[in-house]
C-alpha cells in the first residue's frame, strides 16, 4: 500500500466518514498511521468471576444464547436485552433505545463485551457496552484518539489496524544508535503506541518515538547552525555614533546589558551571520539593547525590523526607538495589522526601495508583500510567543541579515542550550538600580477583601491597579472569575467611584489602545483584564497587580504579570488569589511569594511540573513536537543532541548522506518513518 494514498481508499471509508477524518486532519493512509492517541485506558480481558467488582472497566469474551423481548420503562425509553454466557455464568447485556441492537448479535456467536460488569448473584450485568475490534480487543490498553465530532475510537483503531496489515515500516537511525540506548525498532514502536501489549511495551514505544523526535529535531537546529556558520553573512562596523548613542541615554546601562551589547557589537562585525537569543528577566532592559544593536545596522546604512507578538508591545517599541533616535536621525516606522491603507503603501514602498530604517510591527511584518530588499538585522521580541516558521519567515525576507531573538520569559539555564542550541545565549541577569521590589502576597477567597482594601488606598494616594482574571466570560464548569463578572461586581461596589475598564483580546486593536493610553495617561485608575497584558504595558505609576484565580497560571505566567509592576519609584505589590487545596499548589504560592527572581521560579516550576505548561501552554507543539515534551525529557533530549552532533561531526559517507536525508524530513511527522 502506497502511504500517501487518500484514507477514503480503506475499506469502508465512504464519503460522510472520510469528511469526519478529515476534520481530524488524517487526509492519507501516513496521517492516519502517525494519529497517536491522546491517552489510554488500561483494562483487563477474560478475568476470573471472582476477580469482577463492578467498578474497573473490563473485556470479557461472551458467547450469544437468547434474547429477551424489548420492554419500556418508567421514563419512556426501550430497553433490549441480550443473553450471554461467560465461562457457565450468564451475562445479561442491556441497551437502551437501540432496537436494531440485537440485530449485530448471531446466536452462538462470540462478542468481546467492553464495559463495566456488575455481579448479581451468580449472573452479570453490562449496560451499554461496547464490542472490541482486531487487535485492540484483547489488549489491556485501549487507545483514546483525539476526536471531532461523532467519529470514535473504534473507528480510528479498525482503520489503524487495517493499514498497519498493508505496510512495512523500516528503522531510518543508524543501528548503533539503537542498539546503544535499547531503542525500539519503528516498526515495532508503531504498532505498540497503538495496540499496546501491555504498560512496558508501551512505554518502551513512546520513548523511542520521543527519542526519534528530539533527535531530528537537534538534528534540524545544528544543521541550521552549521549553515550559518559555513556561509557569509552581513560584517557591520562599529559606528562613531554609538558612543553618542550611549552618551544620550537617561540612565546607565547595568554590567549586563554591557555585556550583551559587547556581545552583539562583535556577531555584527563578524562575517558571518549573527543567529542570537537573548535572555533577560521582566525590566532588565532587553529593549534599549535591542534599540543599540538596530541603531548600528541603520547608520551602516541598513534596515532592521523588530516583531512583536502584540500592537501594544509594537506601538511600545515604537514610542520608545522614537524616543531614543530622536537626535539622530533615524527613520523608524509603525507596521502593524491596523495601520491604514495608505499608510501601509507609503511605509511598503520605503522598505522596498532599500531606505536604511527601523520598521517595527507585528505578524504584519511577515506577510508575502512586505519585500525587504536591503534587510540587516531581524529582531523577534518574545520569542516563545512565535512558532519557528514564523521566527523564520521574518529571516527570510532578507539575504542573511543578523538575527536576534529576544524573551522575557525566564528559561533554565540547563535548557537553554537545548531549547535554542541553533542560537547563541546572551543572559541579562542583573535589573537596573532602581527598580523596587514587588511585595508579593497570596490570599485565599475568603481574604480576598484585603486586596481590593489595599488597591482602594493605593488608588486614594494616587496609584492605579491591575486586576487579571483567567476568563473573559463567565463559565459555569469552570468556576473561575472573569473579567465581564468581576467588572459589574467591584464596579457596583469596591470600585464604584474609581474609574474602572475592561481589557481582553477579543477587543479590536483601537479598543484596546484606547484602554492602554487612558491608563498610561492616568485618566483610568483599575484595569480589569485577561493575561492580554502580560507582555508590552509599561506604566510608572500602577503600583498593584491583583491575579485572581492564580492556581490556574504558571508561574512563569504568573512572574511576567508580577513585572507589569514596580516600575516606577512607588511601593508596590503582587497579590496572588485563589485556592491553596494541595501542597503542590501551596509550594507554588511560597515560590511566588518569597522570590522575584525568574531564573530561580523557572527552575522551581520545571522541578515541580515538569512540562512545558511551565509558559501557561504546552511549548513543545511550537517546535514541531508531537509525543516529546523539551522539559519533561530532557535526558532524551541530551542523548538524542549528543547523537545528534556526533553524526554531524562524522565524516562517513554513509552518516552524511543521512543527515541529509533526516534533515529533509523535517516537515510535520515525516521525521518518523520510511515506508516500504
Amino acid at each position: 500500500m502506497d502511504i500517501k494514498m487518500e484514507v477514503s481508499t480503506l475499506k469502508g471509508v465512504g464519503p460522510k466518514l472520510t469528511e469526519k477524518l478529515n476534520k481530524c486532519g488524517i487526509f492519507t493512509i501516513y496521517d492516519l498511521l502517525l494519529y497517536f492517541p491522546r491517552d489510554y485506558e488500561f483494562i483487563k480481558s477474560d478475568v476470573d468471576f471472582d476477580e469482577i467488582d463492578g467498578e474497573e472497566k473490563q473485556i470479557l469474551s461472551c458467547r450469544v444464547i437468547g434474547y429477551d423481548r424489548d420492554i419500556k420503562t418508567k421514563n419512556g425509553k426501550v430497553l433490549s436485552t441480550i443473553k450471554f454466557d461467560y465461562n457457565g455464568h450468564i451475562v445479561l447485556g442491556k441497551w437502551f433505545n437501540q432496537k436494531y441492537i440485537k440485530n449485530t448479535f448471531k446466536m452462538n456467536n462470540t462478542y468481546d463485551l467492553v464495559g463495566k460488569f456488575k455481579k448479581i448473584g451468580k449472573m452479570l450485568e453490562v449496560v451499554n457496552p461496547m464490542v472490541g475490534c482486531n487487535d485492540a480487543k484483547k489488549s489491556e490498553i485501549i487507545p483514546k484518539y483525539p476526536l471531532k465530532g461523532d467519529l470514535n475510537d473504534r473507528v480510528i483503531a479498525k482503520l489503524i489496524n487495517e493499514a498497519l496489515d498493508k505496510v512495512i515500516i523500516t528503522d531510518n537511525l543508524p543501528k548503533y544508535i539503537l542498539e546503544k540506548y535499547n531503542l525500539l525498532d519503528l516498526d515495532t514502536a508503531i504498532r505498540e503506541i497503538h495496540f499496546p501489549k501491555g504498560k512496558i511495551e508501551l512505554t518502551s514505544a513512546v520513548n523511542r518515538l520521543k527519542f526519534q523526535e528530539l533527535f531530528t529535531y537537534s538534528m534540524k537546529l545544528l544543521l541550521l547552525k552549521n549553515n550559518l556558520r559555513s556561509s557569509d553573512g552581513i560584517s557591520f562596523q562599529w559606528h562613531d555614533e554609538l558612543v553618542k548613542l550611549k552618551e544620550s541615554l537617561p540612565f546607565k546601562l547595568t554590567d549586563a546589558q554591557t555585556n550583551v551589547v559587547r556581545d552583539i557589537l562583535r556577531d555584527q562585525k563578524s562575517k558571518y551571520s549573527m543567529n542570537r537569543l537573548v535572555q533577560g528577566d521582566v525590566g532588565s532592559g532587553k529593549t534599549i539593547v535591542a534599540l543599540i544593536a538596530i541603531f548600528n545596522v541603520i547608520k551602516n546604512g541598513y534596515q532592521a525590523t523588530l516583531m512583536a507578538p502584540t500592537e501594544i508591545l509594537a506601538n511600545q517599541h515604537y514610542k520608545e526607538a522614537l524616543k531614543i533616535y530622536k537626535d539622530f536621525d533615524i527613520k523608524v516606522e509603525l507596521l502593524t495589522g491596523s495601520t491604514s491603507a495608505k499608510e501601509k503603501k507609503r511605509i511598503k514602498e520605503l522598505i522596498l526601495g532599500g531606505t536604511p530604517l527601523l520598521v517595527v510591527g507585528t505578524h504584519a511584518l511577515i506577510q508575502e508583500d512586505v519585500d525587504f530588499t536591503n534587510l540587516g538585522l531581524a529582531i523577534t521580541d518574545e520569542q516563545h510567543r512565535f512558532g519557528v516558521e514564523q521566527r523564520n519567515k521574518l529571516i527570510n525576507k532578507g539575504r542573511r541579515p543578523d538575527v536576534l531573538v529576544m524573551t522575557a520569559t525566564p528559561i533554565p539555564r540547563t535548557l537553554a542550550l537545548y531549547m535554542y542550541s541553533d542560537l547563541d545565549v546572551s543572559i541579562i541577569d542583573q535589573l537596573p538600580p532602581g527598580r523596587k521590589k514587588i511585595d508579593t502576597r497570596f490570599y485565599t477567597d475568603k481574604n480576598r477583601m484585603e486586596a481590593y482594601d489595599l488597591a482602594l488606598r493605593e488608588i486614594s494616594s494616587g496609584r492605579q491597579v491591575y486586576i487579571v482574571c483567567p476568563l473573559i466570560e463567565e463559565n459555569e464548569k469552570m468556576e473561575l472569575n472573569s473579567v465581564e463578572t468581576l467588572y459589574e461586581e467591584l464596579k457596583s461596589d469596591v470600585f464604584k467611584n474609581v474609574t474602572v475598564e475592561i481589557l481582553h483580546g477579543k477587543m479590536k486593536p483601537k479598543e484596546k489602545d484606547d484602554i492602554i493610553n487612558s491608563f498610561k495617561e492616568g485618566n483610568t485608575k483599575v484595569i480589569i483584564s485577561t493575561t492580554v497584558i502580560e507582555v508590552g504595558v509599561n506604566v510608572p505609576n500602577a503600583s498593584v497587580m491583583i491575579i485572581e484565580n492564580s492556581e490556574r497560571f504558571g508561574l512563569a505566567q504568573l512572574h511576567q504579570l508580577r513585572g507589569r509592576v514596580g516600575r516606577g519609584e512607588y511601593a508596590s505589590y503582587c497579590i496572588l488569589i485563589g485556592k491553596a487545596n494541595n501542597n503542590k499548589t501551596k509550594k507554588r504560592m511560597e515560590i511566588m511569594t518569597s522570590s522575584t527572581d525568574g531564573f530561580f521560579i523557572s527552575e522551581q516550576d520545571l522541578k515541580l511540573r515538569g512540562a512545558g505548561e511551565m509558559f501557561g501552554l504546552r511549548q513543545s507543539g511550537d517546535i514541531g513536537l508531537v509525543l516529546a515534551d523539551i522539559y519533561e525529557d530532557i535526558d532524551i533530549l541530551k542523548c538524542s543532541r549528543y547523537e545528534a552532533s556526533k553524526l554531524i561531526s562524522s565524516n562517513e559517507r554513509e552518516n552524511v548522506k543521512l543527515c541529509i536525508e533526516i534533515s529533509k524530513s523535517i516537515e510535520r511527522y515525516s521525521r518518523y518513518i520510511c515506508f516500504n
